[in-house]
């Protein structure tokens, strides 16, 4: 959790651009150092960060990061906000999210978010008026635990939210469609939901 001006952090993602590169000098340096020290000289070896460097570009930029760059997602008391659009608090079905949360399921699948395991994994948001939307994560069940212990808070606590999701009703909520075939490669429908 982190202070940002006046605002609570209370989770944030960001792009991995980072941890992708700190990856590839890490391989490329391991290669520079087993190559210097054990089978040629060390000025034979300097072809390993040359090589890196010249294919630091085209594949860990381009196929590596690029394809998650909009994995980049904060979560405050507010809002949560995926890359540059923000989503109200108001919106968002927390009581939905609270009830999942303290059943200890989740709005992705049956399996239990203690026993996700990191990677991946596209975690539903349910809204108020009946549809969710999908965000990637890379470590979706620290999102979750962080959601839904949020949502609990924000609900007034387990016992009031056990006593609304009996009282209640709600629509299911139902993932967006993807948009129409002539908008392929653009986000679902998901987006509109910002403006």
């Amino acid at each position: 959790m982190a202070m940002t001006g006046k605002r609570r952090v209370l989770y944030r993602q960001g792009s991995g651009f980072w941890r992708m590169t700190a990856k590839w000098v890490l391989a490329f340096g391991a290669l520079y150092l087993l190559d210097g020290g054990l089978l040629r000289s060390w000025g034979d070896a300097l072809v390993w960060p040359m090589i890196g460097i010249l294919l630091w570009v085209p594949f860990g930029i381009g196929v590596v990061w690029h394809p998650k760059k909009d994995q980049r997602v904060e979560l405050t008391a507010r809002e949560l906000r995926v890359r540059r659009r923000r989503l109200s608090m108001e919106k968002v079905n927390l009581l939905h999210v609270a009830r999942l949360w303290l059943e200890g399921r989740s709005t992705a699948d049956d399996q239990p978010v203690l026993e996700w395991t990191r990677f991946d994994r596209v975690v539903w948001v349910p809204l108020r008026d009946g549809r969710a939307f999908g965000v990637e994560f890379r470590d979706p069940a620290a999102f979750a635990k962080v959601f839904g212990a949020f949502a609990v808070e924000a609900c007034g606590g387990p016992d009031i939210v056990r006593a609304r999701a009996a009282a209640e009703t709600y629509p299911d909520p139902l993932p967006m469609r993807p948009r129409s075939a002539r908008d392929a490669g653009s986000w679902p429908d998901l987006l509109d939901i910002f403006n």
